[in-house]
């Protein structure tokens, strides 16, 4: 099968499109999966840049997100056949080959039908960051009803899906973007207020339009200064999630002054850790995130698909930043 080949760490240019070994089912409770389309997320640059998490790992295959059709099934697998249309969150972190190819073999338990009104191209897009601002905002934050949530970098990947979430769950939603058409896309999908992070400050933007309190829950995307700066931004007893590590040095005193809930999201820990419920309820998150799709109360915002022989520019494209909405390769 055609595939892109990471064969060390570095820039772009060790992405190739090489012939690779077509995987085969091993367990009777797999199935193997045509791939149609494989979503691009800045994880994937990453690992590219720094290399994957697991040793001895190359050559490796990135993309952990995926959408195709269902080729053949385990001898146990009762819950697929044939022809089913998939989606998932699976591999490309160095131990199991990722979606930049023709096919690949997962556990049956860790794909979900993908919604019947989302293309493969869209479905491909969305497991990463719609697990992530799901987890982020109902596990980590627990989300309620009248709540005023702050979503950094609403145009974003993770971003432009907590604004319909959150909205969706009765939140009022105050999110930063750079520019106006992006505020536009943010205020038409659910926010009540887009803050141009360049022309005002966002701790004095949140703390003027929620009368002083600050946001319920802040969702931290960006890390670094911003993540510091937030906690200006958050309500006391307030919710401040965060998606980077934000180091040591910052002030941690009016974080605690202001009693917050500091968590922390990463979606990926089921993979690296091996935690099978955890896994599971990922699954079960795709699931009730198709029925929203397939009802026509969230969507999926594609900045743009390309070939997959070009997942070297997907990567500099998403390494130059600003992209609004997801990047997709698909195959031909």
């Amino acid at each position: 099968m055609k595939a892109i080949v990471m064969t060390q760490a570095g820039g772009v240019d060790v992405l190739s499109l090489e012939e690779f070994p077509e995987p085969c089912i091993e367990r009777p409770t797999q199935i193997k999966v045509r791939l149609r389309a494989a979503g691009v997320n800045p994880i994937d640059t990453k690992l590219r840049s720094r290399g994957v998490f697991f040793p001895d790992a190359l050559p490796a295959i990135l993309g952990c997100d995926g959408a195709g059709e269902v080729i053949e099934v385990g001898t146990q697998v009762t819950e697929f056949s044939p022809g089913d249309a998939v989606w998932f969150c699976h591999g490309g972190l160095g131990r199991e080959p990722g979606n930049y190819a023709e096919y690949t073999v997962l556990e049956a338990s860790e794909a979900a039908l993908k919604p019947d009104t989302l293309s493969f191209a869209e479905a491909a897009a969305a497991p990463l960051v719609l697990l992530t601002a799901w987890e982020a905002l109902n596990d980590r934050a627990r989300l309620q009803s009248g709540q005023d949530v702050l979503i950094h970098a609403g145009a974003g990947g993770v971003g432009h899906v907590a604004i319909q979430l959150a909205a969706l769950a009765g939140a009022r939603v105050l999110t930063t973007v750079s520019n106006a058409e992006k505020a536009e896309w943010a205020l038409n999908h659910g926010a009540s207020h887009a803050i141009n992070y360049h022309e005002e400050d966002f701790v004095e933007a949140v703390n003027a339009i929620t009368g002083g309190k600050g946001a319920d829950i802040t969702l931290d995307t960006v890390g670094g200064e911003n993540f510091w700066r937030s906690i200006q931004a958050t309500a006391h007893y307030g919710d401040l999630v965060t998606l980077l590590d934000p180091g040591n040095e910052g002030p941690w005193a009016e974080a605690r002054n202001r009693n917050l809930r500091i968590g922390f999201e990463l979606m990926l820990t089921p993979m690296l850790r091996d935690l099978p419920g955890a896994r599971a309820h990922q699954v079960e998150i795709l699931e009730q995130c198709g029925r929203l799709f397939d009802e026509g109360k969230l969507s999926i915002r594609l900045s743009d698909t390309l070939p997959l022989a070009e997942a070297a520019r997907a990567h500099a494209l998403i390494e130059k930043g600003h992209i609004s909405g997801k990047l997709v390769l698909v195959m031909e």
